[in-house]
């Protein structure tokens, strides 16, 4: 197995073949060994293979740090996945500048689908709800969820997918043995376990701030369409969606409040054209065209919700609640119920999974479905 990806790294390793020199080299001699055999001539035939560039390669030599990295590849059994295995992600080749390989932990399949979700790492309670349900919904569809496993939206896509019974990908900006944010470790293994864990970038690669919009062209590349849930006009995210929009693919956002800076992102993207999410109905709808699902799914029907049943005053108390945080007097206000019944029916309502108390006395809606887990 060794011996068959040795050629992959030795080619990847040659100064000057980056990612889009490396697929014109596998387009036009089909794998590394016949580029490493192919004469001169026919190498300056591909474009930006420059003489000097061909004597580089006739030069090069592997480096230590690459056998470093392919010795603990045989180590810790991780998986590396080229152009030419059946199991690298299909759309992913369509990009002009794939990963020769990917590192991989846990599966990949062809047979699904997938979605991108992003967003901001400093997401509100508002971002966060609103990622786990869209993703557990998707999930429930039988799509894929690909997103990056950073802080805030990223984590709750993740988990959304997860609680949702569905398949999801984290691809990361370091190495897979560099799991970023350390907090995500435990998380980092569920997606192993019931979905895939990848990275173009060496195990040993750290978390540095230049790899993370490289990855993100992989994010993009690999999913019809990419949803951006919460950001900020300077936001990482605005880059994927930028991507998939240069990548021929859809791209979605969510609407926030207009007075949360959280949401100038999404609301310019809105602007500029990108399809307005409300629920997963609306992904599904744009996609249908080119998804590829179990043939026992319903495409444009949601996935079944469970019932959860409140009293009459319970249910005035939940409607005259928003994703965004009330106070408990204000509420008692809009509701006319006293004080200390008003407090009662929200303690029944955050028990249910429907509530959520903030600090301050402010309380904030949370959806009901089976899948929603606290923030």
């Amino acid at each position: 197995m060794m011996e068959e990806i040795l050629p992959w790294f030795f080619l990847k390793s040659v100064p000057g073949i980056g990612n889009y020199i490396f697929k014109r080299l596998i387009d036009g001699f089909g794998s590394p060994e016949k580029v490493l055999a192919a004469r001169d001539a026919e190498l300056e035939a591909i474009e930006g293979m420059s003489r000097a560039q061909v004597r580089r390669l006739r030069a090069h030599r592997l480096p230590d740090r690459v056998r470093q990295d392919i010795r603990l590849v045989r180590q810790k059994e991780i998986r590396i996945v080229t152009m030419k295995d059946p199991d690298y992600p299909e759309l992913l080749l369509q990009i002009p500048d794939p990963p020769p390989f990917l590192y991989l932990q846990g599966r990949l399949e062809q047979k699904t689908s997938a979605i991108a979700m992003v967003g901001s790492r400093m997401a509100t309670r508002y971002g966060l709800s609103v990622a786990r349900r869209l993703s557990a919904e998707l999930a429930a569809c039988g799509l894929t969820v690909v997103s990056g496993m950073a802080r805030g939206i990223d984590t709750a896509a993740h988990e959304g997918a997860l609680l949702g019974g569905g398949r999801t990908i984290a691809v990361l900006g370091s190495g897979l043995d560099r799991i970023y944010p350390a907090q995500n470790q435990r998380l980092a293994r569920e997606i192993a376990q019931k979905g895939a864990v990848i990275s173009e970038f060496p195990l040993l690669t750290e978390p540095e701030p230049h790899n993370f919009p490289v990855r993100n062209r992989v994010i993009s590349g690999m999913s019809l369409g990419t949803v951006i849930v919460e950001a900020t006009k300077k936001s990482g995210s605005l880059i994927t969606a930028r991507l998939a929009c240069e990548q021929n693919r859809e791209v979605f956002a969510v609407p926030g409040s207009i007075q949360s800076f959280k949401s100038t992102g999404t609301h310019t993207l809105i602007k500029q054209g990108a399809k307005l999410v409300e629920n997963a109905q609306d992904i599904l709808e744009e996609i249908a065209g080119a998804v590829f699902l179990n043939a026992q799914t319903d495409l444009l029907s949601p996935p079944a919700k469970a019932a959860i049943e409140l009293t009459p005053e319970e249910n005035v108390v939940y409607r005259n609640l928003d994703p965004y945080p009330v106070h408990i007097d204000d509420l008692g206000r809009k509701t006319a119920i006293a004080p200390g019944k008003l407090s009662s029916l929200l303690l029944a309502l955050e028990l249910k999974g429907m509530v959520e108390q903030l600090p301050g006395k402010y309380f904030t809606k949370v959806d009901g479905e089976s899948f929603q887990r606290n923030i």
